[in-house]
């Protein structure tokens, strides 16, 4: 990257940091059980739900245990369960039209990420039904309040719950559209375990290792705060202690409850203090070939750490410390290096592959430029690098 946009990224960023305290940042209410939700309803005197979702879930019979708790409760529902892993903008045009014709008064959003982010650009579009999802993409577009959302993840890992963000997908031309808000952030969020139990392997992996990233990306960034880093810590531990035990085990209550902690604490240490290159790269993917985010994350993120290098080193060995994966005593290189050898052997004992099937060379270049649209100037990256410099990540994980 020249000097002049290495500049005015590095002013950006320190704008951004000064701000941080002044911003309207207000993590969600949490709550441990779904059994919960109904009296959240009552008390806002809401009679009629959409729920936004997706067939898995609904196949899976796991949306029945929402739905009984609302017709017990005698609340109204409409569902929306074409939801797909890359949410597109017609998928957020189908869910606000469901909401509208049905007389809701209020979104749930039942899965992982994807779930998640159309329920949000739904609720955007029904707040501000002039503007479009692609002009809301960037930071601070939608500035009216939101139909009251509640998030109920069912995996531990986008962390999506506690965010102000929502990538959908323009399914014509491939592009992510990053939508940052502050309205955006659920009311309340549902850390139930019971919705995780009997998550297949691969999944409870790569969405572990999701919420691992979003750690360690704020961590090392260069807008961190006190708050951010000690949320960034006790999502680092959570992980360390009970992600290989919730992937051996399904139904281990204590693994899945505290795998839930740790991505809600991964989740909003990035709202605050954001991601790096290993998302911008992973959304690129995501969005030219569906490749799901939490794959993508796991396999990009030691790859990108070493090419960080020294830039790294004095934040990553702190985490590393801090989270005890390496010892007290250890110097910065060997603290930094050994966490990003912990990262890939947690990543080799879950069997979660080292390189991604069906890179064309031919798309590099176009990902590459749009990984750098999406990360310069806002990501707080330690080392900043221009579309060129990015491409040697699509090369380093293609198969």
């Amino acid at each position: 990257m020249n000097v002049l946009r290495k500049a005015f990224c590095r002013t950006y960023q320190f704008c951004f940091r000064l701000a941080l305290p002044l911003l309207p940042y207000k993590r969600p209410k949490t709550r441990e059980s779904l059994s919960l939700i109904p009296a959240i309803l009552r008390r806002k005197h809401i009679h009629k739900v959409l729920i936004v979702t997706d067939k898995g879930l609904v196949k899976a019979g796991l949306i029945n245990l929402l739905t009984d708790e609302l017709k017990k409760n005698k609340v109204t529902y409409a569902i929306y369960d074409e939801t797909v892993a890359n949410p597109t903008i017609d998928n957020v045009e189908a869910a606000r039209t469901l909401y509208l014709q049905s007389g809701s008064e209020a979104i749930i959003a039942l899965g992982g990420g994807s779930a998640m982010d159309c329920a949000k650009a739904c609720g955007a579009r029904i707040a501000q039904p002039w503007m479009s999802v692609k002009r809301m993409g960037g930071i601070l577009k939608v500035m009216r309040k939101l139909p009251i959302l509640i998030a109920v993840p069912t995996t531990a890992g986008t962390g999506s719950e506690t965010t102000l963000a929502a990538v959908i997908t323009d399914a014509t031309t491939h592009h992510k559209v990053p939508i940052n808000s502050f309205p955006l952030i659920p009311r309340y969020a549902i850390l139930d375990y019971k919705l995780t139990t009997g998550l297949p392997k691969p999944i409870t992996a790569t969405t572990g290792m999701d919420a691992l990233t979003h750690a360690v990306e704020a961590y090392i960034g260069g807008t961190t705060t006190r708050e951010t880093r000690s949320l960034a810590i006790e999502a680092t531990l959570l992980i360390k202690r009970y992600l290989y035990r919730a992937y051996q085990d399904g139904n281990d209550t204590e693994a899945r409850q505290a795998m839930l902690r740790a991505a809600n604490s991964a989740g909003a240490a990035f709202s605050k203090s954001y991601v790096g290159y290993v998302h911008a790269v992973a959304h690129s993917l995501g969005g030219q070939y569906g490749i799901p985010h939490g794959l993508a994350n796991s396999v990009l993120l030691p790859i990108v750490l070493r090419a960080y290098g020294k830039a790294c080193w004095h934040r990553l060995a702190d985490l590393a410390r801090k989270s005890d994966i390496a010892p007290a005593d250890a110097s910065d290189e060997e603290a930094a290096n050994r966490f990003i050898d912990w990262v890939q052997e947690m990543n080799d004992s879950m069997q979660i592959p080292r390189k991604l099937e069906g890179i064309r060379d031919e798309d590099i270049p176009c990902m590459a430029a749009r990984a750098d649209k999406e990360a310069n100037p806002l990501y707080p990256v330690p080392i900043l690098m221009d579309k060129n410099e990015l491409k040697q990540f699509y090369y380093a994980v293609k198969a």
